[in-house]
């Protein structure tokens, strides 16, 4: 009964998102839904962002093992990204009418630095995307029975399928109907749970120091690390197209604004109760820490709940892993087609540039699905996407917006030497976050190339200091 209603849940999905697809006229409807969405909407599409593999399997798995530290990066950081976008970027994002986090790269710089970032950009999700992917593998492996690696197929083919079809409708609609899913499911089964087991009788087992909230040491590395994880993805995912594109598909800038902001505290909240699930599993089922604690909330949910439950909570679980899923194939997939083809095919129509983005999906996919094959460790997979784009994609985004004078030379050494230095740093092994070092490296660049000489097209600039403003 429960693979049954399963995958009846998954159809149902699959028969949406192609629904949404009949609204796909032309590459706005497909990149960003027409830039139509409401309110309730664009909240639940901005919230879908990462409400995926990291935040049910992930990020609980580290909970149970080290405690709120543990989790700082996520659900914290995720949440505090998406504030800043409502806060400082939405507006100004908005208001240059861009299809991607690319063009504003060309737009504010040149063709170059837009082709540079571009490829940064893409490169930052494959691991992104393949984290979504395992963790499709490992769902479908506890409920049918399959293997992970044949999960991670079929599971990879749904998704792929009607992003393909639909693009940013399709990941609207179903991050809409999925987001109801996610946030019912893990309230019923929070409070079953608490209702055969008291919270508090959880929570007296815990080691002391399982909730602290900074570092117990005094010493500068462990804090530099512990600033590190809070800009992970709280820093480095606001360049992101996904963050981008699922903002701008809002129907004005007071929308943008306000769902950006609203889908943090939300993301937030509902975050935490996964987490929770976690402390349940620790207790009631220790011997799951023995295995892949990756498992620690499906265990605790397929071993002691009733069939209701179980289904209330793989269909949350699926909901969140496809949101996420979708979302995160289409973005790599917009800047590859819109960044990086489109510029080689100047004759093309906005029917073959559509055509292009499809073929972009596919490619994306492929990619992607041969990392999730190779490697397993979900936590991993999305620490080092989010933290490629940090030493990267930040700091250019950050001064071309806030500061008239910057240049294009500048914006190039920036991405080049954060993204040098961080790969230094990860060779060496430093005791230091290597991503401090690289986001160093970027601020570094950014003024070393500030100091050459300026040659640039009057024309130019009058657009720049347009943007800037």
């Amino acid at each position: 009964m429960l693979l049954l209603l399963v995958l009846l849940y998954l159809l149902f999905n699959v028969g949406v998102g192609f629904w949404a697809s009949r609204r796909v006229k032309n590459t706005t409807d497909f990149l960003l839904a027409g830039r139509q969405l409401p309110f309730y909407m664009s909240t639940a599409v901005v919230f879908a962002t990462w409400f995926g593999s990291e935040t049910m399997l992930g990020a609980s798995s580290e909970f149970a093992q080290h405690g709120l530290l543990g989790v700082i990066e996520d659900p914290f950081g995720a949440a505090l990204c998406l504030v800043l976008v409502g806060l400082f970027f939405a507006k100004r994002l908005y208001r240059m009418n861009l299809l991607t986090m690319g063009d504003y790269y060309r737009v504010r710089y040149n063709r170059l630095t837009e082709q540079i970032a571009g490829f940064f950009m893409i490169i930052s999700y494959f691991g992104w995307i393949a984290a979504q992917m395992v963790a499709l593998g490992i769902v479908m492996n506890q409920v049918f029975g399959i293997s992970t690696a044949t999960g991670i197929v079929l599971g990879s083919t749904l998704v792929v399928g009607y992003t393909f079809m639909g693009g940013m409708w399709s990941v609207s609609v179903t991050d809409f109907v999925q987001t109801v899913m996610i946030i019912g499911g893990l309230i019923f089964i929070s409070w079953e749970l608490m209702q055969e087991v008291p919270l508090q009788q959880v929570t007296a087992a815990l080691p002391e120091g399982f909730f602290r909230f900074v570092p117990q040491e005094r010493d500068s590395i462990s804090w530099l690390n512990y600033f590190a994880l809070w800009i992970t993805i709280g820093l480095g995912s606001i360049p992101q197209q996904d963050v981008f594109q699922r903002v701008m598909s809002a129907r004005s800038e007071r929308v943008a604004v306000a769902s950006s902001i609203a889908a943090g505290f939300l993301y937030l909240t509902v975050a935490f109760m996964p987490l929770v699930l976690a402390l349940y599993a620790k207790e009631l089922h220790p011997n799951l820490l023995q295995e892949d604690t990756q498992l620690l909330v499906p265990g605790l949910v397929m071993g002691s709940s009733s069939l209701a439950v179980q289904v209330l909570f793989f269909g949350a679980l699926l909901s969140a892993i496809i949101s996420t899923a979708s979302g995160a194939i289409l973005a790599p997939a917009a800047v590859l087609s819109e960044n990086m083809l489109r510029p080689l095919l100047p004759n093309i129509n906005d029917k073959g540039l559509l055509l292009l983005s499809r073929l972009s999906v596919l490619l994306v996919a492929a990619v992607s699905l041969g990392m999730a094959l190779m490697r397993s460790n979900i936590h991993e997979l999305v620490s080092e996407s989010s933290a490629l784009s940090l030493v990267s994609l930040f700091v250019p985004l950050v001064a071309g917006m806030f500061w008239r004078k910057t240049t294009s030379a500048a914006a190039i050494f920036s991405m080049l030497a954060g993204m040098g230095v961080w790969l230094l740093a990860l060779y060496l092994d430093t005791a230091v976050n290597p991503m401090l070092y690289g986001l160093a490296g970027s601020i570094g660049g950014l003024f070393l190339g500030q100091l050459l000489p300026k040659n640039r097209v009057p024309k130019q600039d009058k657009v720049r200091e347009q943007v800037a403003r």
